[in-house]
């Protein structure tokens, strides 16, 4: 049987296996690949010293809200933003607002830089997939959304605009 592979997991993988630096992916949610830390038993501080290399990826955020506290996510978050500054590195966490009171969703945004959502919207019998940038410190967001592609090598934006 085949395993289902989700656009987000897909992105942060792609992410994670770029060329270039190395970096640390904490998997919570699914297997743990090779090259992956098991973080499922990790206390907070214990997320925070396994932070090694540029590409940091916490798979998912959501998972270290509902074990330790949303105090605790919201900790990760920043401590992880500290070391990404400090390094010039970049930090991918992955969430789920659907398993979140709002409040915590609204914690969340606050603390992060970028946030992008990927969605899935079915027209007829056609699957397109969108790319949402809901914010980026510092920047405006596109006003629309971007459909993109999964192919072998992950995901590609698509560059060209549907004409209705």
């Amino acid at each position: 049987m085949g395993s289902a592979v989700s656009g987000t997991d897909l992105l942060v993988r792609q992410f994670w296996q770029s060329e270039g630096e190395e970096g640390t992916y904490i998997m919570l949610d699914a297997e743990v690949q090779p090259g992956m830390v098991d973080g499922r038993g990790f206390t907070l501080d214990e997320f925070i010293s396994n932070l090694k290399g540029q590409k940091l990826v916490i798979d998912s955020l959501s998972s270290l809200i509902l074990k330790l506290g949303i105090n605790a996510g919201v900790q990760c978050i920043l401590a992880a933003r500290d070391i990404a500054v400090t390094r010039k590195a970049n930090v991918v966490f992955t969430f789920y607002p659907e398993l979140h009171p709002r409040v915590e969703e609204v914690l969340v945004m606050r603390a992060v830089d970028i946030i992008l959502e990927l969605k899935e919207v079915i027209f007829m019998n056609e699957i397109e997939r969108q790319l949402a940038v809901h914010k980026i410190t510092g920047m405006a967001v596109p006003r629309r959304l971007i459909p993109f592609l999964i192919n072998e090598k992950g995901i590609e934006l698509s560059t060209t605009s549907r004409v209705v």
